[in-house]
């Protein structure tokens, strides 16, 4: 199935399903979906941050320093966050990453997600899946923040990763 073919559970504003639809459509019509994002952390505490490959459906060849994505269709977030985070690492056997938060992203332009925030330790070798990054690499937090006003970063990484620093 193609990435713009999986269906999404669509939720309103309380996160309540009220439909189905494929990706490619909520996209299109800016239907609220879920989505998970994970910040994979190595032993030493730094944090596994990537490019986007520049055939992503939303922010092609951008610069994130979350893994995950959405949740499929009668998938839990908690759910979603191993399996993501898994196919994205390129591992099998990742412990379930941590539930933190969950927020709306709303980028004030139609466009809306709810967005559970988790943390995982990888202590595995990484194989990121080629499909999905093209570049990768484990920064420390220093080294992550100098590089947050270089390149294009995807705005709801972003979102998330404020929250997430406001709520340590």
């Amino acid at each position: 199935m193609k990435p713009a073919e999986e269906i999404l559970d669509i939720v309103d504003e309380q996160d309540r399903v009220i439909g189905q639809a494929p990706r490619g459509e909520a996209y299109a019509r800016n239907l609220r979906h879920r989505c998970a994002f994970i910040l994979a952390r190595d032993p030493d505490g730094k944090i596994f941050t990537h490019r986007r490959t520049p055939t992503k459906l939303v922010f092609p060849g951008w610069y994130d320093m979350f893994v995950g994505g959405v949740v499929g269709a009668g998938e839990s977030y908690d759910e979603a966050a191993l399996r993501e985070a898994e196919e994205e690492l390129g591992v099998s056997g990742l412990p379930r990453p941590t539930p933190l938060f969950k927020f709306l992203y709303d980028d004030g332009a139609g466009k809306s997600w709810w967005s559970y925030v988790y943390e995982v330790c990888c202590d595995l070798p990484v194989h990121p899946q080629a499909e999905e990054i093209d570049w990768h690499a484990f920064l420390s937090p220093e080294e992550l923040e100098r590089r947050l006003g270089e390149g294009s970063w995807t705005p709801d990484g972003l979102a998330a990763y404020e929250r997430l620093k406001a709520h340590r």
